[in-house]
């Protein structure tokens, strides 16, 4: 009887504890009330501190977001942590650099159409 008992509490406590730690995949809606919120935070110049708080305001967002703003997030994202980065002094890693900034930002304005399109269209 013991040995029940202990079996079936030790099977609720792992019931609970996966339930608790499950993240629930939100609706497009309550994706982009999720970045509505964070829009605010996105950086206006170039500045690398600004760059690095909105990431990391975006970066929870990325694995709870619908499936149709998901690819929206990511690019957001991507162009964050890429504005983020110190620029490098070598020339080579500087031309990389640019181009990964480059391809980061032609990413980032489609996805702010996107975002347009689910969110505000």
């Amino acid at each position: 009887m013991k040995k029940l008992t202990t079996v079936l509490i030790a099977a609720g406590l792992i019931a609970s504890a996966s339930a608790c730690s499950a993240q629930q995949q939100l609706t497009t809606a309550e994706t982009c009330d999720r970045i509505n919120v964070v829009v605010p935070s996105f950086p206006q110049g170039p500045g690398q501190t600004a760059a690095n708080r909105a990431a990391n305001a975006v970066r929870p967002i990325v694995n709870v977001a619908s499936a149709d703003m998901k690819p929206v997030v990511t690019s957001i994202l991507a162009y964050l942590d890429e504005l983020a980065k110190d620029e490098p002094q070598d020339a080579a890693e500087k031309e990389a650099h640019q181009a990964k900034l480059e391809e980061a930002t032609a990413g980032f304005q489609e996805a702010g159409t996107k975002y347009g399109e689910l969110c505000r269209g």
